[in-house]
């Protein structure tokens, strides 16, 4: 294995200031590496939206006992239409 100069130094002061074995930083590092590269990539979350008129007149979208309750009765969302 070969190793740039720059990189074994860096690893050798890092090494040298944690009190741990150039080995143990190497490993470390490696097992950082595969870590970061297990990981699903993540797509930023998209709300689905849907043609419509919007919400039914006299429906509280911030009272969610409010919402509850309606749902609950049997005329429900009918009552509002």
């Amino acid at each position: 294995m070969s190793i740039p100069d720059q990189l074994l130094a860096e690893a050798k002061r890092v090494a040298a200031a944690t009190g741990r074995t150039l080995s143990q930083v190497v490993e470390d590092a490696l097992r950082e590496s595969f870590t970061r590269h297990d990981q699903p990539e993540r797509h930023p979350f998209r709300m689905p939206t849907f043609c419509g008129r919007g919400v039914l007149p006299g429906v509280d979208l911030d009272d969610s006992a409010g919402l509850q309750d309606l749902m609950d009765q049997t005329a429900g969302l009918d009552r509002l239409r």
